[in-house]
């Protein structure tokens, strides 16, 4: 999802090996269909877990690609770390995460057993 001056843009994958390899170019392909820049893009929020390890050293390391070579800063949140987790929505990520004070640039991924 990108939130850009309250217009919410979101897309859904089936979750598969094959979009795990081809990431960054399902997120370009995202962006372009949407006219939206990645120069323009200032944060990212993504969901740290729990998941697969597999599904989240992908995305993780997807983002902090793209924090090196875009300067973006990044949050890594975790549905747990909102009380109400059951009533979030994605919208409110971001100032949920303002709120809890998320550090900014920091990873604490969550693994399934």
């Amino acid at each position: 999802m990108i939130i850009n001056n309250d217009i919410n843009y979101s897309i859904t994958h089936e979750n598969s090996k094959i979009n795990y390899e081809k990431l960054s170019i399902l997120i370009n392909d995202f962006l372009n269909k949407k006219n939206l820049d990645l120069d323009k893009v200032s944060q990212i929020y993504v969901n740290r877990g729990p998941g697969s390890f597999a599904g989240i050293r992908n995305s993780l390391s997807v983002v902090k690609a793209f924090h090196l070579a875009n300067k973006i800063d990044y949050y890594c949140y975790s549905f747990e770390d909102f009380s109400e987790k059951n009533e979030v929505k994605y919208e409110n990520i971001p100032k949920l995460c303002d709120k809890l004070k998320v550090e900014k640039n920091l990873i604490n991924p969550i693994y399934l057993s």
